[in-house]
């Protein structure tokens, strides 16, 4: 299953302008200028302080899975934070997003309607206010339901009620996410 979360980071990812650091040896000099230290990259890592100081001379290449995916991760969290910025401040001021998703989709509405929830492939635009209240919301902390939450009222209002033009009152349930890719 993909959150929304990773969906955002992996969108933002997407506005880099430079590929960020490959090899162990890279990243782990990346990390030690950003934190400006070993000792604070080894406590991020939870490794050893001797173990990030082998990595930045080069004495070890090729780091374990799970610590290879904690360096990449670290790395693209911190990369390019001006493009990172740039791109969100334009999602949610001009551009907004696309939302490309497989997951069940139901409805409260009006007795005697099919509201039965079931799996719907959608792909829609949703305007810049979503796209701020969800990028606000990553940066201060919202679990993945709470921006489930936000993501379904973008599209009950943009696709299932056409931006308020028809379906009116027709509340939105989305859940069980098989699939999501959001594009700025």
């Amino acid at each position: 299953m993909d959150s929304i979360g990773d969906g955002l980071d992996r969108a933002l990812e997407s506005a880099f302008t430079r590929r960020p650091p490959q090899s162990a040896q890279a990243q782990m000099k990346y990390l030690v200028k950003q934190l400006k230290g070993t000792r604070a990259v080894a406590r991020l890592l939870r490794i050893s302080q001797r173990t990030v100081e082998r990595y930045v001379a080069g004495q070890l290449k090729r780091p374990r899975r799970e610590l290879r995916d904690r360096i990449e991760r670290e790395v693209h969290k911190r990369w390019q934070p001006q493009v990172r910025a740039r791109a969100r401040r334009r999602a949610a001021t001009t551009d907004g997003l696309v939302v490309s998703t497989r997951a069940r989709f139901g409805f409260t509405a009006a007795p005697g309607t099919t509201d039965d929830a079931r799996i719907r492939d959608i792909i829609q635009a949703l305007p810049p206010e979503f796209a701020a209240r969800l990028f606000t919301a990553r940066e201060q902390g919202a679990t993945e339901h709470q921006l489930q939450q936000i993501a379904a009222d973008g599209l009950a209002q943009m696709y299932f009620r056409a931006n308020d033009t028809r379906a009116h009152g027709l509340g939105v349930e989305f859940t069980d996410i098989e699939q999501i890719e959001i594009q700025l």
